[in-house]
């Protein structure tokens, strides 16, 4: 075991003492010893039951003949953090969080990890760090939050009823009172925000990939069921070490083929682009970012998830979760191995019915393709990424006038004011991987455009991202950014932008010669963090198409 290194021989007796130190019997030394790396945390509703979640695990560890040590990793709430400078360092913690487990795990010679779990950048860099450790590890998420009810079968959402319902506020469609009942509701307890937000859609993806228990992507943070996973989760990592099965044999080209067909299949967040190429990059996989455009155009969306859509997480998972979509997909999953020790075939041959009403047969789609769609063009090179699963009929072919910001604030401001109108398109820029630095969120935006009722009639346009709440015409990962010089940068206040989703164009309709002079005119902005540690990562994180992660050359 690795963690002989730690344990054996006469000149480990000083690290036995101190192992010994911490309160571990003698007779518990010869067992693997299992990292359990927890994101509790009092900060955010999707990590607060997790020291429930703990327990299970450690009894499910023993229980299989191994020992539990549990090590903290820190956590950020997106929608805490959303609108202001705590939204810079959101995607960097994934980086860190990585590297936190690695250090760890790789300092006290840990024989395998169970990773718990929830929201957004906190999976990915979990997933990141098992797959660049290679040692027997499994996920445990925590689960996703049960919707608000009201009166009449109403329920609540977290995006619809705070960003969106701040928007329809301004606008005078709601009042005080419904406000306040939108407030109150929104959230009703722990667990990771109600729709296929970047949370929900990461954890779908974790246990399409293999590396989590099935239902555990869909079970209910408040269910019995997600403890019991949790205990089988904490049994499991003590047989994947005794039968050295790693991450990079779960983690090949076909499960990240079947975890970006899921994301499709149910329009998930657009987020998970970054992530899935920054977990493909660890685990050594070649995973370019055209391919989530030609498995979309082959793989049919075929669930119709909150914010987009009717259904919330509980549906999806009394469906038949993510063993159903699986099933539902047919002959585009590729069979792979899973931590459970059945391949994905397997699991997906032992769901007896599946709930069509939430996962609709292929032959009978929410849409032909799938949610996500990537558009190249002269505005975007490298590529930009949209959740088309959220953008209405009438917006999925656009042209409009440029209404250019350089940060959310600005965008937000004229938004706020009234200052945007029907036929504008609205570019938000300098928030990048490196202009932000982290490659901001733009959530508050995009709800308020839906909020104003300008969905149908305004685009917008961002080297950032969104979150996984979003919809609407608004096309993010815009790349190369504009800090970098890349083509946003260029772009000026009244120049018309055709935006073709259908044919995956994004066009700054101004003649090249034009776009040439200005470029020979354009001057690298002073960084807008320039100490901490986002200076740092601001110096060496890559471009959104390559998944925006952080490298030393």
């Amino acid at each position: 075991m690795r963690s002989d290194t730690i344990k054996k021989g006469l000149e480990r007796t000083p690290h036995r003492a101190l192992i010994k130190g911490t309160g571990v019997p003698q007779s518990q030394m010869d067992k693997p010893f299992i990292g359990v790396a927890t994101s509790f945390t009092d900060l955010i509703p999707g990590h607060v039951g997790m020291r429930d979640l703990e327990r299970f695990i450690e009894k499910g560890i023993h229980s299989g003949g191994g020992y539990a040590f549990f090590f903290g990793i820190p956590g950020v709430c997106d929608g805490i953090a959303m609108g202001h400078k705590g939204m810079h360092y959101s995607l960097p913690t994934r980086e860190l969080i990585a590297d936190m487990v690695e250090s760890v795990a790789e300092a006290h010679r840990l024989d395998g990890l169970v990773l718990l779990t929830n929201c957004d950048k906190i999976t990915p860099g979990m997933l990141m760090a098992a797959a660049r450790l290679d040692i027997p590890s499994i996920v445990v998420t925590a689960g996703p939050m049960m919707a608000g009810r009201g009166t009449e079968g109403r329920r609540f959402s977290f995006v619809t009823d705070t960003f969106e319902a701040m928007a329809r506020y301004k606008a005078g469609v709601i009042d005080d009172k419904e406000l306040q009942v939108c407030e109150d509701n929104a959230c009703p307890g722990m667990g990771s925000c109600q729709g296929l937000f970047t949370a929900n859609t990461m954890a779908i993806l974790t246990e399409t990939l293999g590396m989590s228990l099935p239902r555990c992507g869909t079970a209910l943070a408040v269910s019995a069921l997600k403890r019991r996973i949790a205990f089988a989760s904490g049994e499991k990592i003590v047989d994947l070490v005794k039968n050295n099965v790693t991450p990079r044999q779960i983690l090949t080209r076909a499960a990240f083929e079947n975890a970006i067909r899921v994301d499709l299949a149910l329009g998930g967040s657009s987020n998970t682009v970054l992530h899935l190429l920054a977990i493909a990059r660890e685990a050594g996989v070649d995973l370019p970012l055209e391919t989530f455009d030609v498995l979309s155009k082959e793989t049919p969306q075929i669930a119709s998830m909150n914010p987009a859509g009717e259904h919330f997480m509980e549906d999806l998972d009394a469906a038949g979760g993510v063993i159903g979509v699986l099933r539902q997909l047919g002959d585009r999953i590729k069979d792979n191995p899973t931590v459970l020790g059945l391949s994905t075939l397997e699991l997906s041959s032992t769901v007896e019915s599946v709930d069509e009403r939430v996962i609709r047969p292929v032959t009978d789609p929410v849409k032909k393709e799938g949610g996500i769609a990537v558009l190249f063009g002269n505005l975007a090179p490298k590529g930009a990424v949209v959740k088309q699963s959220g953008v209405s009929a009438a917006m999925m072919q656009f042209e409009g006038t440029a209404r250019c910001f350089d940060s959310e604030e600005a965008a937000m401001a004229a938004l706020m004011s009234g200052a945007i109108t029907a036929g504008d398109v609205v570019v938000i820029r300098y928030e990048g991987p490196k202009g932000g630095p982290g490659m901001r969120e733009m959530l508050a935006p995009t709800a308020t455009l839906m909020g104003l009722g300008l969905g149908d009639s305004v685009a917008l346009i961002t080297d950032g991202r969104f979150s996984g709440g979003t919809r609407g015409p608004c096309i993010g990962h815009v790349s190369p950014e504009a800090a970098e010089g890349g083509p946003i940068a260029l772009v000026e206040e009244g120049d018309r932008i055709r935006l073709d989703i259908p044919n995956r164009k994004l066009e700054l309709l101004v003649d090249e010669g034009i776009l040439a002079e200005r470029r020979s005119r354009w001057v690298a902005p002073e960084p807008k963090i320039r100490s901490g540690w986002l200076a740092r990562y601001a110096k060496l994180v890559t471009s959104a198409y390559t998944g925006a992660v952080t490298m030393a050359e």
